[in-house]
């Protein structure tokens, strides 16, 4: 991420908005605004393969067992790629059927959040978190459900501020099994 240039172009911005960028709370937004771009944005550096192998660490499971891991209510916020604005009080949870290993719970929050870290489509992010998961845990049986509101909904526009976006990713046997989506659905 080239900090530098996001501080020229926010200078910019803000005087292009009117603003008077010598003024106290605004000499070091640029600066600021750099910084955080670089922290929010984190995921953009990655590739979902690299995330996977970041947070790929799983444990030999013993025996035959088809039971489903699920984790609920993972906390993330994310950045629409239209507007820029922020997606927040999103709520993730993924589900998956482990093949002979499972992955560790931190590392599924971990990928979450790392996987949100980029200017996206809420449909995309869900996309993405199942392509990780299924390649970390080495399964096909993978579900993810993500429950968020959009500020480009609720501060702008139609200015909606319930609406709330709900979207799902359902692969192998979560797909057809109505049991196991009801696993990772919202309570």
């Amino acid at each position: 991420m080239d900090k530098k240039a996001i501080e020229y172009h926010i200078l910019g911005l803000l005087k292009a908005i009117g603003e008077n960028t010598e003024r106290e709370g605004l000499r070091e937004t640029p600066e600021r605004v750099a910084r955080m771009l670089e922290e929010v944005l984190e995921g953009s550096n990655y590739t979902n393969h690299e995330i996977a192998e970041m947070f790929g660490k799983t444990f030999e499971m013993s025996g035959e067992d088809d039971s489903a891991v699920v984790l609920k209510d993972i906390t993330v916020f994310s950045y629409c790629e239209h507007h820029l604005a922020l997606m927040y009080n999103m709520k993730v949870n993924v589900g998956y059927i482990p093949n002979g290993k499972v992955l560790g719970l931190s590392k599924i929050a971990r990928i979450c959040d790392m996987a949100a870290k980029r200017l996206q489509l809420q449909e995309k992010l869900g996309r993405d978190i199942a392509d990780i998961i299924s390649e970390a845990a080495g399964t096909e049986d993978v579900a993810v459900m993500i429950s968020g509101c959009h500020s480009c909904m609720t501060a702008r526009g139609i200015k909606n501020s319930s609406a709330k976006t709900i979207t799902s990713v359902f692969r192998g046997r979560f797909r057809n099994d109505i049991e196991l989506k009801k696993m990772v659905e919202f309570d």
